[in-house]
């Protein structure tokens, strides 16, 4: 059985206890599009509530709660009378188009946004990119389920011939429909461009390649070709300001962000796992990083909030 009391403290992060209000000021009106709170066959640090709350301590606009293995929404739903309605920070979902959910699956798709969701990733943990990082390398980061889980059979997009499946198209017909947000998941660069290029054709407006430089495996320049065509680029806090033995060089963020420009560019969080640290931490983290890298502050508002909110909500 899972254990749902999930140890949210956020003073085991120690530096949460060091003032920094120039950091803080820039947080306000932030939008974090990727965090990973329970439920969650994967060990968390946070439930929904406890993150929004967080959040909303800090003035964020609003957060998307992601599970690999099921759609969110209901969960959102069910707490809004819990405390979540009484926020200012919104709380939205979406649904992971993985193997737990009956892969590409257009009807869990509509479900999942008629009923308030905002967010559809295509294949994650069932990429052929995924699983392939995964079996070559022994330390991934991902953590053991909690509860005993299938493998997971790898999910394509494509035909043999290399076209984009019907099923394909008509989720993305469904994306279109709600103007909701499409993300290529874990999807590697051949798949992911297929998508993109069937997406724009069928009129989805809202398109974001997570984290192109883990799994994914997109240079600077492929995401700069990408950011050409519309696309956002996302780059993940705890990839550069998580635990120390496994951070990025900040260099290659900064790199990413040159190449694909400002307006291009959203930071997420891509945290609630237990052994990480707090989404917010990572964007204090994060803001506080950049500003030491010389970033202006409005570029850092746009990094941290103004981009995803225009995806999310605008």
């Amino acid at each position: 059985m899972i254990d749902v009391d999930y140890p949210f403290d956020p003073e085991a992060d120690e530096d949460r206890k060091v003032p920094d209000p120039e950091a803080d000021s820039l947080l306000v009106g932030a939008v974090d599009l990727h965090q990973h709170p329970g439920p969650s066959p994967f060990p968390r640090r946070m439930g929904i509530l406890d993150a929004a709350r967080d959040a909303d301590a800090f003035g964020f606009r609003a957060i998307v709660a992601k599970s690999h293995h099921h759609s969110m929404v209901t969960d959102i739903l069910a707490l809004r009378h819990a405390g979540l309605a009484e926020l200012k920070t919104e709380v939205y979902g979406g649904i992971a188009l993985n193997r737990t959910v009956g892969g590409l699956n257009p009807y869990a798709v509509e479900l999942a946004l008629r009923m308030g969701g905002r967010m559809v990733w295509f294949p994650t943990l069932s990429s052929a990119a995924h699983v392939e990082h995964h079996a070559q390398h022994h330390d991934t980061g991902f953590p053991t389920p909690e509860v005993e889980l299938r493998p997971n059979e790898v999910i394509t997009i494509l035909d043999d011939e290399g076209a984009v499946l019907p099923e394909v198209r008509d989720i993305l017909a469904v994306i279109a429909s709600e103007d909701a947000v499409l993300t290529c998941g874990h999807l590697g660069v051949p798949e992911a461009q297929k998508l993109i290029d069937a997406a724009l054709e069928t009129g989805v407006r809202r398109i974001v390649v997570n984290h192109p430089c883990f799994v994914v495996g997109a240079a600077v320049e492929q995401a700069a070709a990408w950011a050409r065509q519309g696309v956002f680029i996302e780059h993940c806090a705890v990839m550069y300001f998580g635990r120390p033995e496994r951070r990025r060089d900040l260099d290659e963020l900064l790199a990413f962000i040159k190449a694909a420009g400002v307006g291009q560019t959203v930071i997420s969080s891509d945290s609630g796992q237990k052994t990480n640290p707090l989404p917010v931490t990572l964007y204090r983290r994060a803001v506080r990083g950049l500003l030491d890298a010389g970033v202006s502050e409005a570029d850092i508002r746009q990094l941290v909030g103004g981009n995803a909110g225009q995806l999310l909500i605008s």
